[in-house]
């Protein structure tokens, strides 16, 4: 524990003097060092902090890899036993004969075997001719539109 705490002690001082030198320029000296102070603390406190999770990640690594050992093991007899979904064909029945037929019909006899012919549609107009207006409503929309 004495060799960790001779790095929190070093990374806590590297924290003072870096906000120490950064707080001289623009304070006064007890100011500046009471701001170093505490970023020595806050860097002491981080660098202890971390060091803490890192050692309690380390210890749930090692254990979970002797469980997952474990784990896998047992999954991988259960797979075996089991044999479950060994196949699944996904093939399209054989329909090139039906196609061969439909690529051999000549355009004649596709005309013959539809009952209707193509006629166009004809939807009915929407919108109003200038013819079908009133020059009053017709100078109405003129100044609605000359507006701002």
């Amino acid at each position: 524990m004495s060799g960790k705490f001779r790095y929190f002690l070093l990374i806590g001082f590297i924290g003072f003097l870096i906000t120490f030198a950064v707080s001289a320029g623009n304070n006064l000296f007890m100011t500046s060092f009471i701001r170093g102070l505490i970023g020595f603390a806050a860097w002491f406190f981080l660098s202890f902090a971390g060091s803490w999770v890192f050692a309690f990640l380390k210890e749930q690594d090692v254990r979970s890899d002797a469980s997952d050992l474990s784990a896998a093991l047992q999954e991988q007899e259960q797979v075996q036993e089991l044999d479950k979904g060994n196949s699944l064909d996904f093939t399209t029945p054989d329909q090139s004969e039906e196609l061969n037929e439909l690529l051999k019909q000549s355009p004649d006899n596709q005309s013959q075997s539809q009952a209707h012919e193509f006629t166009p549609l004809h939807p009915p107009k929407l919108v109003k001719t200038l013819d079908d207006k009133d020059p009053e409503e017709l100078a109405k929309v003129v100044r609605h539109l000359t507006e701002k």
